[in-house]
């Protein structure tokens, strides 16, 4: 049996990519669009990863020039505060995935394990009223894969009954590093070869524990 469904935020839950590309664009503003724009194709490419790696990304590989912590806490600091001004509007929910949490939440355990920052996320999920549907809500700038293994650890859920439910393939290498299953959603480039729902509205519970199984 299923006994916990752990959750990506942005793309599975909040509908956030698009406004995550204007705040690179208005962090970065002082630098060349075309590198920019490289680091938004890399952004949209890499949706489970933090903006912590994606900002040193952007020195380090498009820039090829070294970078500090502090550049990078500042960035991630400013990014956070556009976030936080702009993501709190509750029409960005996805209401399918949305509903089916607030459906089962309290007959399985329910977590999310994202690539926002830690208290950016936590401040988000207060502001749109979802905190209490989950036991757990964490994020950067410790790698996802990292925040599943604690998770399992902590919980002590067998990984056998436990599913992560991302948009990434960055979110299948945390499950699948992990050794949980995976099931894709809101993307479809991760409908082959994977467990995929094209929408939470045609699923019950007991569908998803069917295929978290071929998961």
């Amino acid at each position: 049996m299923m006994k916990s469904i752990f959750w990506d935020f942005d793309g599975v839950i909040l509908d956030s990519m698009s406004v995550r590309d204007q705040g690179f664009i208005e962090v970065l503003k002082p630098y060349p669009e075309e590198q920019v724009a490289f680091l938004l194709d890399f952004h949209r490419r890499n949706g489970g990863w933090s903006r912590y790696v994606k900002f040193r990304y952007f020195f380090e590989q498009i820039r090829g020039e070294s970078v500090s912590e502090e550049t990078v806490n500042e960035m991630a600091q400013h990014f956070s505060v556009i976030m936080k001004r702009i993501l709190t509007n509750k029409e960005l929910l996805i209401q399918d995935a949305l509903n089916f949490i607030k459906k089962y939440h309290k007959d399985i355990s329910m977590h999310i394990v994202s690539g926002s920052d830690h208290v950016e996320l936590n401040y988000l999920c207060a502001q749109l009223e979802i905190d209490l549907l989950f036991q757990s809500i964490d994020g950067s700038p410790t790698p996802k894969a990292e925040l599943v293994g604690n998770l399992l650890n902590t919980r002590h859920y067998p990984k056998h009954e436990v599913v992560l439910v991302g948009d990434s393939i960055n979110d299948y290498e945390a499950a699948s590093k992990n050794e949980i299953g995976f099931i894709g959603y809101n993307n479809l480039t991760l409908e082959e070869g994977h467990a995929y729902v094209k929408a939470f509205n045609d699923y019950d519970l007991k569908k998803i524990e069917t295929l978290f199984k071929s998961a």
